[in-house]
């Protein structure tokens, strides 16, 4: 009510003012809410009492101000030294922890096992003697054996939130029934008589139970709280108590019974012992062997038991293939094994079943006749049955010539694949890790602010990126999400940002981010995976690891070409060196040949003298010309035989020549030997399209529409993914497509036809586009060192040496005599091409004026010069095309003259 008579002296002064239009009673509610102001001011501007004068004559604020100084210095000095403990590497900060504990281990040691005098000894016997009771002579123990645990195995923290809830559990129930055992004192009987017994511990665990219930309930509750802490601490469920006794008696030597154990993925009894007494298996042609190879028969066993005979045809004796009993359980449980365990080797307990085979118990009989290499028929599925090998029919054989322009091995070798514990291992993918978390709070915190109904449901992590699962609300266009890429970037703090809208297969859109902590993918582990799947088709190479974590392979032959492409330093030579090292461990030379063709010189060197090869590596740009010329050539008579016996794929034919259906006509010298896939890999082929871009175009062209059926693959690789490299026929005809990181779009889209690789992030990362794919895959691909490179080289080097075809690149050879067609014209053909070479100039009209010669002879040179690829065709009234460099000029020379190249 003290305000309205406030209010009623303004609204005079209002009307005053101009403003008396307004009726007293508004003017009074609207302004009586705002004199409540001036009346707190007026009371506020009273005169405040003078402070009455320190007894202490400011003693007390100098000492405070002191204080507080120390205080503040002593605290930044402590958080300096916690800072710098948080940069430590979580390696020493562990290593800390358990140097601590073994300290104070030995600290608790000199307490109790000793009588240490002093404040710390009698520290020790308050806390650990009061706690522990007669039982802290254990302590020490306890404490050592954690810290040794903390230094063995600093990788595994996740295992301490368990072991410490174990070892709690185990000590309270011990300690509890202890304090029973020594006759439940009571605290008014003494401390002493509490240390004598369990302790404080024991008597805080003991206690409650026998006030609330007798003691014939307290011991067996606090019994299976020991028991409970013992499997915490042991991770043993229940159900599998008895098979870990098992296995401790098994190790102990108190039990053995191989067929009842069993093989866990923790079990690490497979190590290089059974790698050496179990040699990797040999690949043979030639007569047999006179003596029983029990390594033979078992893999004979277990290419049998795979449904399909043994790729590398090792010879056997008739009754070495009358395998009994004990041979066949080996031999399937080292395949089971084998498949388990993702290639490797036999477990020794299965291992063992083979040692108590005689030799001498197998009858022998007259030497049998050359097998044959064995058929490449469909890869089955593994079963459970294991067939009877006892009545496996004997080998087919026929006595063939050789033939002069078939790829074979000459002499009677024996080659064995090298073992795959020449690649190194790599340890296993992380699945989830902080920084996937903070990129899922990112991703939320972006479609919240920017009002999108859309929430991350999960992710895949993968090796260098993880792919982040986001699904939409009702009512939500795709478009929201990919318009947001910049600003999700943005929120990650990472440029190379993809989107995929949507994920193939799900309903949900796909958002790619690199990973800040990149894995190394190793080929031994792809390879490995390859042999527990039991493929063994030579043609499987390892590509490397996709986002999701699964290892990608790919089948060349039914590619059947590809195209590598990208950038300087992306990853292609190393892809590349997978290809061709991948072929090594898994065909030998008579499965795959290999032509090589790199002319930057140092790329492929380290795989010269290799036997896989079919002519030396080939550097000279000419010269991988003439090479294609010769696979088109090799190409069509494997279609003159295809066509004469009426088959429609070069592995029909093989296996008809093994079985023995296909053979020569009567009378004819021709021997038929089964053809090899034949693999040509161009580490570059920009140099080859800027020497000879018609021929090389054309014979890849030729090659790749028809090779197919003939077994001859390509693999081009280029840095330059240009239209005038990568031209329109040859995309056309190279279905499959492997892209690393590109510098520009154009790029991307001469690659895949479609963008992406201009996004990838380099060092492996790439989009694999296989034949009768929509969306390419991102993995990454996988790496080989120089040093694993090297040793496989070498183990295939000492298995053979290579046999080299004389006819690949002689294509310069068949001219050594001048053409009929150059007649007296040779001096004269060789000044213009001299001329027009070293002036990059090709032009009718300056031949006439330079070599003063007519109109026509001018038009003949430059004719004759055309139909030896120094110019191009002719374009009306425009200078033709040098396709010659000048430093080719003396090659063009000895060409023209019929000589030999230096």
């Amino acid at each position: 009510m003290a305000s309205r008579p406030s209010a009623a002296k303004k609204q005079p002064a209002k009307k005053a003012a101009g403003s008396a239009k307004a009726p007293a009673k508004k003017a009074a509610a609207k302004k009586a809410p705002a004199k409540k102001a001036p009346a707190k001011k007026a009371a506020a501007k009273k005169p405040a009492p003078k402070p009455a004068p320190s007894p202490t004559g400011g003693v007390y604020r100098l000492v405070r101000a002191i204080w507080l100084g120390v205080a503040h210095a002593v605290g930044a000095v402590f958080r300096g030294i916690g800072q710098g403990a948080k940069n430590l590497d979580p390696a020493h900060r562990k290593d800390g922890i358990a140097l601590l504990l073994l300290g104070l281990a030995l600290i608790v040691a000199a307490g109790t096992w000793s009588n240490l005098r002093g404040p710390v000894g009698d520290l020790v016997e308050i806390l650990v003697t009061g706690a522990f009771g007669r039982l802290d002579l254990l302590v020490p123990i306890l404490l050592a054996v954690i810290a040794v645990r903390f230094i063995r195995h600093p990788e595994q923290p996740e295992a301490n939130g368990r072991i410490v809830i174990g070892l709690s559990a185990l000590v309270i129930g011990v300690l509890g029934q202890v304090h029973i055992a020594c006759g439940s004192p009571a605290r008014s009987d003494g401390m002493q008589a509490i240390r004598d017994a369990g302790g404080l511990i024991g008597w805080g665990a003991a206690t409650p139970l026998t006030y609330t219930m007798s003691e014939m309930l307290a011991v067996p509750l606090l019994v299976l709280l020991t028991v409970f802490g013992l499997l915490v601490v042991t991770a043993t469920p229940v159900n599998a108590v008895p098979q870990r006794l098992r296995l401790l008696g098994t190790k102990l030597g108190l039990v053995r019974d191989p067929a009842d154990e069993e093989f866990t993925d923790d079990d690490e009894r497979y190590d290089d012992q059974w790698r050496e007494a179990l040699p990797a298996r040999p690949r043979r042609r030639g007569p047999a062997p006179q003596s029983y190879d029990p390594e033979g028969a078992e893999q004979e066993a277990l290419s049998r038991r795979r449904g399909r005979p043994r790729r590398s045809a090792v010879p056997q004796p008739e009754t070495d293939r009358q395998m009994d009993a004990v041979d066949v359980a080996a031999a399937a449980a080292a395949a089971l094994d084998g498949a388990v365990l993702h290639g490797m080797p036999p477990s020794p307990v299965v291992a063992d079943l083979t040692q108590g085979v005689s030799v001498g118990d197998r009858a022998e009989t007259t030497p049998t006749p050359t097998p044959v290499p064995a058929a490449r028929p469909q890869q089955e599925k593994l079963k459970g049955e294991v067939p009877d090998l006892t009545k496996a029919p004997p080998h087919e054989t026929r006595d063939l010539p050789p033939r002069a322009e078939q790829l074979q091995l000459s002499g009677d070798i024996t080659y064995s694949l090298p073992s795959l514990d020449l690649l190194t291992r790599g340890g296993p993918g992380k699945a989830r890790s902080a920084a996937n978390d903070a990129v899922v709070a990112s991703l939320t915190n972006v479609f919240s602010e920017f009002k999108v109904d859309a929430a991350v449901t999960g992710f895949t992590r993968g090796p260098t990126v993880t792919r982040y699962e986001v699904e939409l609300g009702p009512a939500v266009k795709v478009e929201r999400i990919t318009a947001l890429t910049k600003n999700i970037a943005y929120a990650v703090a990472s440029p190379d940002v993809r989107i995929i809208s949507p994920i193939p297969g799900k309903s949900a859109v796909g958002i790619e981010i690199p990973n800040t902590d990149r894995e190394m993918v190793n080929l031994g582990d792809v390879l490995r995976l390859a042999a527990a799947a039991e493929d063994d088709h030579p043609m499987l190479v390892a590509l490397g690891k996709d986002v999701e974590g699964g290892y990608v392979m790919a089948n060349i032959a039914k590619m059947p070409h590809v195209l590598v492409a990208g950038a300087t330093g992306s990853g292609k030579s190393s892809c590349i060196n997978c290809l061709i090292t991948s072929v090594m461990m898994r065909a030998t030379p008579e499965d795959v040949r290999m032509v090589l063709v790199d002319p930057k010189r140092v790329e492929l060197t380290a795989y010269e003298g290799i036997p896989h090869l079919i002519t030396p590596i080939i550097t000279n740009p000419k010269r991988a010309a003439e090479a294609l010329q010769w696979v088109v050539r090799e190409m069509d008579l494997r279609y003159d035989d295809l066509a004469a016996y009426g088959y429609r794929h070069i592995d029909d034919f093989n296996e008809a020549v093994r079985n023995g259906k296909a053979t020569a006509p009567e009378g004819s010298e021709r021997e038929l030997q089964p053809y090899p896939y034949l693999l040509v890999i161009v580490d570059e082929l920009a140099d080859l399209m800027m020497v000879a871009p018609r021929d090389v175009e054309d014979a890849i062209v030729r090659i790749t529409q028809l090779a197919r059926a003939a077994g001859i693959h390509l693999v081009l690789a280029t840095q330059r993914p240009s239209v005038d490299v990568v031209t329109g026929l040859i995309k056309a005809n190279v279905p499959s497509r492997l892209a690393f990181a590109t510098s520009s779009l154009a790029d991307s889209r001469v690659i895949l036809d479609q963008p992406g690789a201009e996004k990838l992030i380099g060092k492996g990362d790439g989009l694999f586009l296989p034949m009768g794919a929509n969306k390419p895959v991102r993995m990454q691909g996988a790496f080989v060192t120089e040093e694993e490179v090297a040793a496989v080289v070498q183990h295939c080097k000492d298995q053979m040496t290579p046999v080299f075809r004389d006819d690949v690149t002689v294509g310069s050879k068949q001219k050594k005599e001048i053409d009929e067609d150059i007649g007296d014209d040779l001096d004269l053909l060789c000044q213009a091409a001299e001329l027009v070479v070293s002036t990059q100039f090709g032009s009718t009209s300056m031949l006439q004026r330079k070599l003063r010669v007519g109109f026509a002879k001018a038009g003949r040179l430059m004719d004759l010069m055309e139909s030896r690829n120094i110019v191009g065709p002719s374009e009306g009234s425009k200078a033709r095309d040098v396709l010659v460099k000048p430093d080719d000029l003396d090659g063009v020379l000895a060409l023209i003259r019929g000589e030999s190249e230096a």
